[in-house]
C-alpha cells in the first residue's frame, strides 16, 4: 500500500534530514538547483568517517566540504544537535501533505509504478535511491523505465548499457529482501513505423515495457494512428504511455496533443491487453479526460504511473490517482493496484 510519509520529527540523522528536504522539493517541483544541493549534501557526508560530522560542526568547517554550502550545513548542524531543522519542519508545514483532494482512495490501494526514471537516462538519482525512496512510501514493486537510445537528448540506454543495469537491478533485489521488487523495464521509443526502439531479445529480458511516442508528435492522423496501433499489439509491450503527448503547463511550455483515431489505437489496446497510461505528471495529464472515458467505455485497463524523474516525484500518483477516480476507473482494472506476482505473470502471460 502506498502511503503518505509522516513527518520526521527530532532528532533526525542529518542525511535523512537532507534527503527528506529534497523529497519535499522534488514532490512539489522546485527548481533543480535546490534540489541538487540537498542531494549533493547527501552523497558528500556518505563520504565521511564516522564522527567526522560531529568533528566538523564543533570546529565550523562544514562548508569545507565540497557539496555542503550555508543552507545545506545550517541544516546538519541543527540535525546534529538533536534539532529538528528550521528548514525541514517549514517544507513538513508547507509541502508535506497530501499533494491532490479526491483520489485519496486509491492512492491507498497502490502497490507500484510502471513508469519512473534514474540518472542512467534523463531522471536526477541513483537506481538505489529511487527504490529506497518507493519502499519507504509503501511501494512493494516498482519498475525501472529508463529511455531507449533514440532518444539521445535524454541519455537513452544503448543495448550494451541496458545490459549493465539488468544486472544492478538484480543485485538491489538481492539486497531488499521479498517484500520489494524493482522490476527490469524500459520506456521504449515507438518509431515512425510502429516499431520499438530496442531489439527483441533485449525486450524479451524485462519484466515489463512502456511504450510511447516522443519523436514527430505531429505527424498525420492516419499515420500516427497506425504507429500506435502497431506498438500497442506487439506482443512485448505492457503499457502504452503518455499517449497524446501533450503538455499543459510547466517550464518547457505548452503542446498539442497528438492527432489520432483514439477509438483504433484503445481497439488494439483491448486486443492486445495493453494497459492505458493515466500519466500523473501535471505538466502532461495525459491522456486528457475524455479519453480517459472513452478507453474506460472500451474496456481497457489503466497504469496509474508517476513518470517520476526524481524520487520525490513517486509521490505525483496522487494527481493520476484523483483523476481515475473521478472518472469512475474501477481499482481492479488498474494494474498498479496489483500485487507483484499479478502484475508479472500479466505482463508476461507465457513464461
Amino acid at each position: 500500500m502506498v502511503a503518505l510519509l509522516a513527518p520526521l520529527e527530532a532528532p533526525v540523522e542529518p542525511t535523512d534530514a537532507l534527503r527528506r528536504i529534497a523529497f519535499l522539493l522534488e514532490r512539489t517541483r522546485s527548481g533543480t538547483y535546490r534540489v541538487e544541493a540537498f542531494r549533493n549534501a547527501v552523497k558528500a557526508l556518505k563520504q565521511l568517517d564516522d564522527g567526522e560530522v560531529d568533528a566538523r560542526v564543533a570546529a565550523g568547517t562544514l562548508q569545507q566540504i565540497p557539496g555542503i554550502g550555508k543552507s545545506t550545513s545550517s541544516v546538519i548542524e541543527e540535525a546534529a544537535r538533536g534539532e529538528l531543522p528550521a528548514y525541514l519542519e517549514s517544507l513538513q508545514d508547507k509541502s508535506g501533505g497530501p499533494l491532490a483532494t479526491g483520489g485519496e482512495g486509491l492512492y491507498a490501494a497502490l502497490r507500484g509504478d510502471c513508469h519512473l526514471h534514474s540518472d542512467w537516462s534523463d531522471g536526477g538519482s541513483p537506481i538505489d535511491e529511487m527504490a529506497l525512496t518507493g519502499i519507504e512510501l509503501g511501494h512493494e514493486w516498482m519498475v525501472l523505465t529508463d529511455h531507449s537510445p533514440q532518444l539521445r537528448v535524454a541519455n537513452g540506454l544503448t543495448a550494451e548499457r541496458l545490459t549493465k543495469q539488468i544486472a544492478i537491478v538484480d543485485a538491489i533485489n538481492r539486497g531488499v529482501g521479498e517484500s520489494f521488487r524493482l522490476f527490469k523495464g524500459i520506456e521504449v521509443d515507438i518509431l515512425d513505423d510502429g516499431a520499438l526502439d530496442q531489439t527483441d531479445e533485449m525486450l524479451g529480458r524485462l519484466d515489463l515495457v512502456t511504450a510511447s511516442v516522443h519523436s514527430k508528435l505531429r505527424m498525420n492522423s492516419a499515420p500516427m494512428t497506425k504507429r500506435m496501433v502497431a506498438a500497442v499489439l506487439n506482443p512485448r509491450v505492457n503499457v502504452l504511455g503518455h499517449c497524446t503527448g501533450r503538455l499543459v503547463t510547466g517550464s518547457r511550455g505548452t503542446r498539442p496533443q497528438s492527432d489520432f483515431d483514439a477509438r483504433a489505437v484503445f481497439e488494439a489496446c483491448v486486443e492486445g491487453n495493453t494497459a492505458v497510461e493515466i500519466n500523473s505528471r501535471p505538466e502532461r495529464q495525459d491522456p486528457p479526460d475524455d479519453l480517459i472515458e472513452l478507453a474506460l467505455e472500451m474496456g481497457c485497463l489503466f497504469a496509474v504511473d508517476s513518470d517520476a524523474h526524481a524520487p520525490g516525484q513517486l509521490d505525483m500518483k496522487a494527481y493520476g490517482c484523483e483523476r481515475a477516480e473521478r472518472l469512475g476507473v474501477p481499482e481492479d482494472r488498474i494494474i498498479t493496484t496489483w500485487d507483484a506476482d499479478r502484475l508479472h505473470a500479466w505482463a508476461n502471460p507465457e513464461s
